[in-house]
Order: structure tokens, then C-alpha cells, then sequence
């Protein structure tokens, strides 16, 4: 117990550091810096007119597809990288394996585009 104790303990400084650098540069922060709010700086930034309405609306569920859709193509991109730089080592097993999930990856981007999941009305 005592040998995982001091594996980390240089995690726990390395912590304690960040902390007391991140108060102190804060702290120094509002004491140093002006602090002279006016009406303009306190209103809320809406494109440069005041808002109308209630924030609080329900947005279109495009929205939220086009989101995971984006999601998932990028988490394909991140996949990609580490494969490409290791491709040489992985052989062929590798190389159809990432083929198949390329595959599977395409099949539902067709799925989506034929659905009209992005289109924009």
C-alpha cells in the first residue's frame, strides 16, 4: 500500500501546484486589474441588439442530428490517425479491420444521406 502511496505522490504535487498557481494568478487578477463595471459591460450580448423573447425555446431536432453526426465522423478521423501511424506494424489484420469499420462508417453515412438527415429545409 505504502508503494502506490509514493507512485502518486508526484501526482499530488504536481495537483497541489496547479492549484496554488491557478489561485494565485486569479487572485492577482481581480486585485490588480480595474474593476469598473458599467451598464454596457453588464448587459447581456445578443449581435447588437437587445434580446427579444424567452431564451428558452425548443430548437429543431436537425440540430441535435446534424451534432452526432459530426460527432461520430470525427471520432472516425481520431480512429484514423493512430491506424495510419501504426499501419506498418499491424499487418494485415490491422489494415481489414479498419477497412470493415471504414465500411460499416460508410454504409451508415449513406443510411443518413438517403434518409434526408442532412438536408436543410
Amino acid at each position: 500500500m505504502e508503494s502506490l502511496l509514493t507512485q502518486y505522490f508526484p501526482i499530488l504535487i504536481f495537483l497541489g501546484i496547479a492549484i496554488a498557481f491557478s489561485v494565485i494568478f486569479v487572485g492577482a487578477a481581480v486585485l490588480v486589474a480595474k474593476q469598473k463595471p458599467d451598464s454596457e459591460k453588464l448587459s447581456a450580448y445578443e449581435c447588437g441588439f437587445e434580446a427579444f423573447g424567452d431564451s428558452r425555446h425548443q430548437f429543431d431536432v436537425r440540430f441535435y442530428l446534424v451534432a452526432i453526426l459530426f460527432i461520430i465522423f470525427d471520432l472516425e478521423v481520431a480512429f484514423l490517425f493512430p491506424w495510419a501511424v501504426s499501419l506498418g506494424s499491424i499487418g494485415l489484420f490491422g489494415f481489414w479491420s479498419m477497412i470493415i469499420f471504414l465500411g460499416v462508417l460508410t454504409v451508415g453515412f449513406v443510411y443518413e444521406w438517403n434518409k434526408g438527415a442532412l438536408e436543410w429545409e
